[in-house]
């Protein structure tokens, strides 16, 4: 019996990247999922909604591709409404991942908020941020009168401190506010919503990237100080897109997940408290291990950082004040 069997899910863009990748785990534990994407057939090789549901279907599981484009609020409503009518108003899953400013933040990661147009902010976060909000409401209004539910957002490291640009950060910052926020209304419902804060994750783009690029492109984590780190570095030991489809997986059965709604849950911190590894049978760190915090020290500081034990992580308070701006 595979452990999301009966469950309906919907995982938004999910043609390639993090979004197949939980698609394919949600699909293969079971559940009937699905997909949104704007390509229904691969032309260039660089997936599609077909890819994913073949896939899936390889696996022994179900997807029913939709073809959708976020940026259009009229269609996200007639995604929600097909799914109501097709499942009897059953929707048990719902990820927020569609993200169109991948390609956006890497033509103008040289340049500072003031040099590129202001229509970068939409780029980013008319996908990434208000249409996230689009979906929680139509899901939270199929899942409330059924008093169960698990809505996740797909967030990162960027909602904590600067990553890449100033739309990325507070894109990412408000998504997770805007998981805490809506928890919170959500709870007394018996309706999980949270943000899921993944690490560096081996997609294609930056998997091609990394490739392409080598040791010469670097990941801005503070455009004011030199702890820049090459993207290598940060990737080459990433996660693999299906780790955080292992980890919803796991939500969706988790008889305490209420214990985790109105919160920003750190993929990896999670993942080791419930035993969870990644497909490749690896333990995935956690970016508070001092493992993965010596990349983004001065370099005078690194080679002492690294005689400390493996495994040791710095509390998650201390990340926090460090990330405070208040005075």
């Amino acid at each position: 019996m595979r452990p999301l069997a009966n469950k309906i899910a919907l995982v938004t863009g999910a043609t390639r990247g993090i979004g197949k990748g939980i698609a394919l785990q949600l699909g293969e534990n079971g559940a009937k999922v699905y997909i949104t994407g704007r390509t229904l057939k691969s032309k260039n090789g660089k997936g599609s909604l077909e890819d994913t549901v073949n896939e899936i279907k390889s696996r022994g599981g179900e997807a029913i591709p939709v073809e959708c484009d976020h940026e259009k609020s009229e269609q996200v409503e007639q995604l929600f409404k097909r799914i109501e009518m097709e499942q009897k108003g059953q929707l048990d899953i719902l990820v927020n991942n569609a993200y169109k400013g991948v390609g956006t933040i890497l033509e103008n990661m040289k340049l500072k908020f003031w040099q590129y147009e202001p229509s970068v902010w939409d780029d980013i976060n008319n996908v990434g941020l208000r249409n996230h909000y689009i979906c929680t409401v139509y899901g939270s209004r199929l899942m409330i009168p059924r008093r169960q539910g698990l809505i996740v957002n797909i967030s990162s490291y960027g909602g904590q401190r600067y990553l890449f640009n100033v739309p990325y950060g507070v894109g990412k910052a408000a998504l997770d506010r805007m998981a805490v926020d809506c928890g919170i209304e959500l709870k007394k419902h018996n309706v999980a919503c949270l943000s899921l804060m993944l690490g560096a994750v081996r997609t294609e783009t930056m998997t091609d990237l990394v490739s392409k690029g080598g040791d010469k492109l670097k990941l801005k984590s503070d455009p004011n100080n030199k702890t820049d780190v090459g993207l290598k570095e940060v990737f080459e030991e990433g996660e693999t897109v299906e780790f955080g489809g292992k980890i919803i997986t796991n939500m969706a059965t988790n008889p305490k997940i209420m214990k985790y709604t109105s919160k920003i849950v750190i993929a990896s911190d999670y993942a080791d408290s419930h035993g969870i590894k990644d497909i490749d049978g690896r333990r995935v760190p956690s970016h508070r291990e001092l493992r993965n915090v010596v990349p983004f020290l001065p370099r005078n500081l690194r080679s002492f950082a690294n005689l400390l034990p493996g495994g040791l992580k710095v509390p998650q308070a201390l990340i926090d004040i460090a990330n405070s701006r208040y005075v």
